[in-house]
C-alpha cells in the first residue's frame, strides 16, 4: 500500500505530462496544461498533498519519504524557475544515489544494516545474509541511478516513460530476485543480529 500511495503523484506527473498542450481557463487566468513543465507542477502539487495527508494521518514520514518529498520541492522547482528540464532529469539519479549512500553508511553508522532495520522484524535470517542483502540493495540504487541518468540524457523522446515505469519494473524484478534469495534462507533460524539477546 505505501508503494502505491508513493507512486501517486508520479503516475500523475505521467497522465500530464502525455497530456497534449493545450491552454485551459482557471477563475479568469489562462494556464498550459500538458508537456514537462505542467506535468512537474503537477509532480510538486500532488507530492505536498500526498505527503501532507499521509504526515496528518501518521503524525511522521519515513525518511525515506521525506528524501523524495524534499527531491521533489528542490529539483521541480529549479526546473520551473528556469525552464529547463535538466534539474528534473537530475532528481531520480541523485535520489537513488542517495539511498545508496544511506544504506552503505549503515554497515559503518548504527548496530545493523538498514535493510535489517526494515525487515528485521518480519524475518530471522544470520547477520552475513543481511549484509549480503544490504550490499545487494547498494548495487541495485547504484545501477538505477546510472540507468535514469543514461536514459534522461540519451534517450529524449522515452525519458519521462522510463522514469515512470522502466524504474518501477526494474523494482519489481529485484524484489522479486530477493524473494528467490531470501527463500533459500528462511529455514535458518540463526539470530538476525550479530550481538546476542539475554
Amino acid at each position: 500500500m505505501k508503494q502505491f500511495i508513493d507512486f501517486i503523484p508520479l503516475l500523475l506527473f505521467f497522465i500530464v505530462y502525455k497530456t497534449e498542450p493545450r491552454a485551459v481557463d482557471i477563475l479568469g487566468n489562462t494556464y498550459m496544461v500538458g508537456g514537462i513543465f505542467s506535468a512537474t507542477a503537477m509532480l510538486i502539487i500532488s507530492s505536498v498533498v500526498v505527503y501532507g495527508i499521509l504526515y496528518l494521518k501518521q503524525r511522521k514520514l519515513e525518511k525515506s519519504q521525506w528524501l523524495t518529498l524534499v527531491a521533489c520541492l528542490v529539483f521541480g522547482s529549479l526546473t520551473l524557475a528556469f525552464h529547463s528540464e535538466t534539474f528534473l532529469k537530475w532528481k531520480a539519479p541523485v535520489v537513488n544515489w542517495l539511498f545508496a549512500v544511506a544504506f552503505a553508511g549503515s554497515h559503518f553508522i548504527g548496530d545493523r544494516p538498514i535493510i535489517q532495520r526494515i525487515m528485521g522484524h518480519a524475518l530471522t535470517l544470520p547477520a552475513a545474509i543481511w549484509t549480503r542483502l544490504n550490499i545487494a540493495w547498494i548495487v541495485f540504487f547504484l545501477f538505477c541511478g546510472a540507468a535514469n541518468l543514461y536514459v534522461a540524457f540519451t534517450y529524449q523522446e522515452f525519458w519521462v516513460d522510463f522514469k515512470v515505469f522502466g524504474s518501477l519494473g526494474m523494482t519489481l524484478i529485484f524484489l522479486v530476485g530477493q524473494g528467490i534469495y531470501l527463500s533459500r534462507h528462511l529455514h535458518d533460524t540463526a539470530p538476525n543480529t550479530t550481538k546476542s539477546e539475554d
